[in-house]
Formats: structure tokens, C-alpha cells, sequence
């Protein structure tokens, strides 16, 4: 058995990062071209990763299971990334951003990890404007700031409504300035099958090229996972859809332990369902909050009135309308954390005030900012305050130039116009606070295999702050794992290229091939969809929002039921040595269909309500999450055993010398 050994340096927080680079083993610049690194996975973290090492003179093999690095879901986040920069004078610092985190997790999250996050996340922003990445500004050229969801600054760096996308070409020209000096090769379309162990440690994978089905051997002195997050577990998801966490679950069932899997976040700003044959969901960013209201009425004739379409939501004066996160929560009003925000939304529609024909809605307003904004561009230009048509033009145009594309986004998917009408919003499955376990290197329980990002579980304890994923990507990727990965590797300058001859390359490969060749020639009758679809329905109705024993433990009788009939039952058209999607996402399936179970698992040992994961047994009178620190302040860590109903949990005590453990208020 592994014992876990998180590798914290020792003395004070602040001191741990510093004192940690100034001794670890460190590879020669001309030794490094004798080392190979494989990074699976090209978004924020992996390309930021591969661009950094390919830099520094390893030999980096990425792999992509899209068509360009371009196309990684990165490139999907929307409002910002936080940094600890203080630029707006509002009382920021370091110390402040590492709070909020840990506050935000719910005090389940590693301390030293998330203070070195703030510490090095001011870095990223200079070394993004460096790359050219366009953020906002403001009149006087300084890069500019709004805030998210459980904090009381403005910390959050931004391009528009385009974050995520500007950041990810600047990890992409940077990924290209090496595939071009020859020190990366990139692997599009082709999807890691299974990581290869040799004595001990990971040397290499197993890949499928998704074009034209050929199996491939790859060997390297360290393989690297950034390959994101399993929230698709829940087929409804603001993920894309070919989002998945096969490459996560590949490396747990060859050694690596996987932590925390209940911890899911549960994003409330999303537009909501529209019907059953719906294939994912759309993320309105939480930018939005900073000048949206969330409301529905308080009046249940009016709710009836929307719902029949005799009423329209501009037609509810002020005093019939409850802005209940601002009277729940007065101090951080519409920013409150988003497992908050979310199970506020439930608790009102559960109470019967959504606002669409299915009940699952709630407002999300911009009338206020609109007329506020209006009349202080009409004081600054000395026109007529007074002047509604004008105000109301004016205050539009600085909305449009805040969240112009996601106001345009959300009037093509719903055909509605969110500057004269409320938005629509509902929660929504978004990230993935569990994912594989990582020490202070980032390595997992397997030598020589690392786990960076999301996929990892290491940063976010029970809730992800707002703005804190793409900061955490590009930190592990651009300043973490160089580091720490160089201790690691400065023991193999001499072992030379690692052959994929190895009879653990041909095991592994052989394991694939006959997985794949059982879903080919499976004379069952049934789509790979139609199992994803039953997953994701026992997922969000058992283990979604909120949770209970009953639920749990019935969900798992229920998905144990469903593997054994998908792979009795799965029918996957076509061959396997050609382009053919239903096989990929077939063996994407089979291995949601096994961490399902380790989640649901998971969430029913917990008996504790804690950011994300709410369990109905254990709230306040107010309904609110109620922590149980003496039972369960540690980082749930499951080992596979060839079973995923049979993990065996291992603990990791989680150590709070630096902060007060309270219970999270944002009243």
C-alpha cells in the first residue's frame, strides 16, 4: 500500500515555495535535451506546460484529442483570472486571495498548495500581457479589474467575454514557437488509451490516432495529465461535449489515487434546460453578477401569469420582486460563492417561483445597471440625466462593451433580447473540484507521473472560487510543474531514450486493442447516448445539488446495474481502424459508467454538507451547508483495487496552521 506523503516543506507558509526552489535538484540546460516528457492534454494547463519545458530544452510530445490545441475547452471560460495584484487599492494581497480560496473551498482544500497558487498568480498576468494577450483596460491604459463570487475586491483580469479563449492562444503561440524550433511534437486527434508503468514508474503511453484508428506506442521519461475534468459524468454539462476523463481514470486504475470525486460544482449561471434531446448546456459567465440581479417574483399569481405568458417579467414593479441573494446574504449580495448561488436558485424553484414552462428558471436582470451606468455616462458628458431614452441608450452601450458577446451569445441560443428583457439563468454541472491525487510536486502516487490543472484535485478544496480555474492552469503549467518536475528528472540524464519494446508497452497495448475490438464486435442494441443519458439522469437527480443516503445509496445500486447492462447491451457501429466517434466515445462511457460509482460512493461516506457536496442530513435551520471539521477535515483519497465499489480510502489530514477554521459566512 502507498502511503501518501503530501511532501510539504517545512517552515513558515509564505517562506515554502521559496525555500523549496532554493533546494531542489535542478537538470542542466545541455542534460535537458537528453530527457523526454510526454503532456497529455493541450489546454490552459498541458499547453502551458508543454510551451514552458519544451522551453527550457526537454523534449515534449503533446497530445490533443481535438483537431488543434485551439480547440482545448480552455477556451470555452469566460469572465477572467484572478491575480493577487492589488491594482485597484481595495485592501488585495497574497494573504487575501489565499483566504478567500480556502474560505471559498469550504476548508477543504491543501493550505501550502493554494498559498503558493497566490503567490506565483501575479506572475501569470505579466507573463500573459508579455505574450500579447489583449485584457481590458481601463481610460488610463491600467490593466483592469471586476470581481467574482465570494470576495470582497476586484481581482479578476479579463478580455471581455473571452478570457479563456485569449489566454489559450497565447499558451498556443507559445506551445507554436517550439513545435516550430522541432523541441514539441504535437499529436492532434489522437486520445491517450493507457499510461505504461516500467519498473515502478510511469515511461510512456498508448495512444489511438482518432483518424485513422492506428494504435501507437509512446515512451518518455515523465508523462504529464492536463486533460481537464469528468463534470460530463453528468452528460448535461457546461463542457464540451467531447470533454472527457478517461485519460484521469486510465492513470487511477494503473496506481494514481483519485481524490475528493463528490466535490462537483455546480455553476448557477446557466441557461436552463430546454427539452429532453438537449446534448449540453451553455455557461453564462459569472461576470455577469457583478451587474445582474438575480430575482424571481414573490407573488405566486404572477409566477403563474410568466409561466402562461400573460405576463412579462418587466411588467413586475420593484416591490413584487425578491432579490433573495441580496436579502439572504446582504453583505455579498449577487457575488456570493457559487455552490450558494446555486442551491439559493434550487431552493426558490423547489419552492415553486422559477420562471420557465419547467419551472427550473430564475432572472438574472440588468435593468438596474443599465439606468446606472446611462446616467453616470450622461453626468461625465453633461446630457440630460433625466432623459430616459437617453440614459437607457447610454447605459446599454457600456453593457455591450462589458459583455457584448455574451449578451449575443445568449439572444442566438434562447432568441430573446437580454438588454430589454431578464435573462434566464439555472444551475448547471460545470467543474471538477476532485480529481487525482498530487503532492506538493504535483506527482501522483505513481513516480514519474504527474497530474496538472483540473484534472487534478489539488487547489479548490469543496468549491472553486470564480476565476480561479484559468489561474490555476496556467500556474501549475508556466510555474509549478518546471520546477518541480526538474527534481524528479534530474535522476534519469542518464538512462537514455525509453524503448517502447518493453514488454509493459505490448501489455498495455494489447489491453487496449482488446477493449476496443470487445466494443466492435458487441452484438448489443443500444447507443452509447442512451447509456451516457441514463448515467447523467441517476447522477444529477441522486448525486447533483443537493444529496441524501437514501439517493446515494440507491444511485449506486443503479449505476452498477447500468455497466453491466451497457456492456452486455452497447452496440458501437462501424470499425476500429478508421475515424469513428461512437467507438471513442464508447470507451469515454465505460469509464464514466466506473466513476460514477467512486462518486457516489465517495459522497455517501462524507456525512458532512461542505461547499459543492450538500448533504440534506446535515444543514443549518437556514439551510445552509453545515461542516462536521472533527469527522471529516481530510481529503478524501480512493485507491482502485479492480473495483470501484471496493476502493480502499486512504486520509489525508488536511492541516490549518495559518487560518481560523469558521463557519463560511457571506451574510
Amino acid at each position: 500500500m502507498t502511503k501518501l506523503d503530501s511532501k510539504i516543506p517545512s517552515g513558515a507558509l509564505k517562506d515554502k515555495w521559496t525555500n523549496y526552489k532554493n533546494n531542489i535538484n535542478l537538470v542542466n540546460p545541455a542534460n535537458k535535451r537528453l530527457i523526454d516528457v510526454i503532456v497529455v492534454g493541450t489546454g490552459l494547463a498541458g499547453g502551458s506546460a508543454a510551451a514552458t519545458l519544451a522551453e527550457l530544452g526537454y523534449n515534449v510530445k503533446a497530445f490533443a484529442f481535438q483537431d488543434s490545441p485551439r480547440r482545448a475547452h480552455s477556451i470555452a471560460a469566460q469572465g477572467g483570472i484572478n491575480a493577487a495584484k492589488n491594482y485597484q487599492g481595495d485592501g488585495d494581497s497574497i494573504y487575501r486571495l489565499f483566504y478567500d480560496t480556502v474560505k471559498g473551498g469550504d476548508y477543504r482544500a491543501r493550505e501550502a498548495n493554494v498559498y503558493r497558487l497566490a503567490e506565483v498568480s501575479a506572475n501569470i498576468i505579466d507573463q500573459c500581457v508579455a505574450q500579447g494577450v489583449p485584457f481590458a483596460r481601463d481610460y488610463g491604459g491600467l490593466l483592469d479589474n471586476r470581481s467574482f463570487g465570494g470576495v470582497l475586491v476586484s481581482r479578476t483580469f479579463y478580455a471581455k467575454g473571452q478570457t479563456g479563449q485569449q489566454l489559450l492562444l497565447g499558451a498556443y503561440s507559445a506551445m507554436n514557437r517550439q513545435i516550430s524550433r522541432g523541441k514539441i511534437k504535437m499529436y492532434n486527434r489522437h486520445e491517450m488509451m493507457d499510461v505504461v508503468i516500467v519498473d515502478g514508474k510511469a515511461r510512456g503511453i498508448i495512444t489511438r490516432d482518432l483518424v485513422t484508428g492506428k494504435i501507437e506506442r509512446h515512451g518518455a521519461h515523465a508523462v504529464v495529465v492536463g486533460s481537464g475534468g469528468y463534470g460530463n459524468i453528468f452528460f448535461l454539462s457546461t463542457n464540451a461535449m467531447g470533454s472527457n476523463a478517461s485519460a484521469a481514470w486510465k492513470i487511477h486504475k494503473k496506481g494514481a489515487y483519485f481524490a475528493n470525486p463528490c466535490f462537483t460544482q455546480i455553476h448557477p449561471t446557466c441557461i436552463p434546460v430546454a427539452g429532453e434531446l438537449q446534448a449540453k448546456l451553455t455557461l453564462m459567465s459569472e461576470s455577469l453578477r457583478n451587474d445582474g440581479r438575480i430575482w424571481v417574483p414573490k407573488n405566486m399569481d404572477d409566477v403563474k401569469a410568466i409561466r402562461a405568458g400573460q405576463l412579462k417579467p418587466t411588467q413586475i414593479p420593484e416591490e413584487n420582486r425578491d432579490y433573495y441573494l441580496e436579502r439572504r446574504y446582504p453583505a455579498f449580495g449577487n457575488l456570493v460563492p457559487r455552490d450558494v448561488a446555486s442551491r439559493a436558485a434550487k431552493e426558490r424553484c423547489d419552492a415553486g417561483y422559477g420562471v420557465n414552462a419547467t419551472g427550473q428558471a430564475v432572472y438574472l436582470d440588468f435593468a438596474s445597471a443599465i439606468e446606472r451606468y446611462g446616467k453616470e455616462t450622461a453626468h461625465v458628458q453633461g446630457l440630460d440625466e433625466n432623459d430616459k431614452a437617453l440614459v437607457t441608450k447610454l447605459g446599454k452601450q457600456v453593457i455591450e462593451n462589458k459583455y457584448g458577446n455574451l449578451f449575443q451569445m445568449y439572444e442566438k441560443i434562447v432568441d430573446e433580447n437580454p438588454y430589454e428583457t431578464p435573462m434566464m439563468i439555472y444551475p448547471a454541472v460545470h467543474y471538477t473540484m476532485g480529481g487525482i491525487w498530487v503532492d506538493y510536486n504535483l506527482m501522483t502516487t505513481v513516480p514519474g507521473l504527474y497530474a496538472i490543472g483540473e484534472a487534478n484535485f489539488s487547489d479548490h478544496g469543496a468549491n472553486r472560487l470564480g476565476a480561479s480555474a484559468l489561474m490555476q492552469g496556467l500556474a501549475d503549467g508556466y510555474f509549478v510543474l518546471p520546477y518541480t518536475i526538474g527534481d524528479y528528472l534530474a535522476d534519469d540524464i542518464r538512462t537514455g531514450p525509453i524503448s517502447t519494446d518493453h514488454p509493459a508497452f505490448a501489455e498495455a497495448e494489447k489491453e487496449v486493442v482488446d477493449r476496443l475490438e470487445h466494443f466492435i464486435n458487441n452484438k448489443g442494441t443500444k447507443s452509447v447516448d442512451t447509456f451516457h443519458r441514463k448515467l447523467g439522469l441517476i447522477m444529477w437527480n441522486k448525486c447533483g445539488m443537493a444529496r441524501n443516503k437514501e439517493g446515494l445509496t440507491s444511485a449506486i445500486e443503479e449505476i452498477k446495474a447500468l455497466r453491466e447492462e451497457f456492456w452486455k447491451e452497447v452496440r458501437v457501429p462501424g470499425g476500429m481502424n478508421e475515424f469513428n466517434d461512437e467507438l471513442a466515445k464508447a470507451g469515454r462511457v465505460a469509464d464514466y459508467l466506473e466513476l460514477a460509482e467512486l462518486f457516489a460512493k465517495d459522497a455517501l461516506h462524507r456525512e458532512e454538507s461542505c461547499g459543492g457536496h450538500f448533504r440534506e442530513e446535515s444543514q443549518s435551520e437556514e439551510g445552509e451547508a453545515k461542516r462536521d471539521d472533527e469527522n471529516f477535515k481530510y481529503a478524501a483519497v480512493w485507491e482502485y483495487t479492480g473495483n470501484p465499489g471496493e476502493a480502499i480510502l486512504h486520509k489525508e489530514d488536511l492541516v490549518y496552521e495559518n487560518i481560523e477554521l469558521k463557519t463560511r459566512s457571506y451574510k
